[in-house]
């Protein structure tokens, strides 16, 4: 019998979660103290934010590492036969070309149907990419575009949002000026009482998650 890598069995742990109802982040009202809740490994974040995020409408894709994250990126450009996806962070733009992905766009982005952020950090417990104002996509680059993919690597799941806060406060004299949550696309339901998406944002949101290469 073959014995699978961890690797493999991170992927299918996520496959199996996501074949299943998950119920609510939040199924019974409770008071507890931080110092009660027992924080799960990296894995489990793994898994936990795949259930709650694909919960909210949104498309989680996991990358053994960067090599394959810009193939899969590709392949859905290819797919959805997007002309070009709009990114203005640097990190990201040389990520990518390094692994020659030459589908980018530097035009303003009103042009673009799709944008690429990273983002501060991920919130496994409710399925948000946890987003600032401190970031060089802006305030805009999320919000403006049909379709919105998101860059993270496993280094930034955390447990709930206020780990993510205190992420962003540490050695900081004052707060971002913006700090956003995304919890899957764009939602309203004030349109004849019917749930529409896409309409004050993204109609697609895409996470790209990245195993770490320790």
């Amino acid at each position: 019998m073959k014995t699978l890598t961890a690797k493999e069995q991170i992927l299918n742990r996520i496959k199996k979660s996501l074949s299943q109802s998950t119920p609510m982040p939040f199924p019974e009202k409770q008071s507890m103290g931080r110092q009660q809740v027992i924080q799960p490994k990296t894995e489990e974040l793994t898994v936990l934010f795949a259930e709650n995020f694909s919960a909210v409408q949104g498309q989680f894709i996991y990358c053994v590492d960067e090599a394959e994250l810009v193939a899969k990126i590709s392949g859905l450009q290819q797919h959805r036969n997007w002309p070009r996806i709009f990114c203005r962070e640097t990190a990201l733009i040389d990520l990518l070309q390094k692994h020659d992905f030459r589908g980018l766009e530097f035009s303003p982005q009103a042009a673009a149907p799709v944008a690429i952020t990273g983002c501060e950090k991920l919130i496994a417990r409710t399925g948000s990419i946890m987003m600032s104002s401190r970031q060089t996509s802006g305030r805009t680059t999320s919000v403006y575009t049909p379709i919105h993919i998101c860059i993270a690597f496993t280094s930034q799941l955390v447990y709930d949002i206020e780990e993510g806060l205190t992420f962003i406060q540490q050695g900081q004299k004052n707060m971002p000026s913006l700090i956003t949550l995304a919890t899957g696309p764009s939602r309203t339901a004030d349109i004849e009482k019917t749930l529409v998406v896409g309409i004050h944002g993204p109609g697609e949101v895409y996470c790209f998650v990245v195993e770490d290469q320790l």
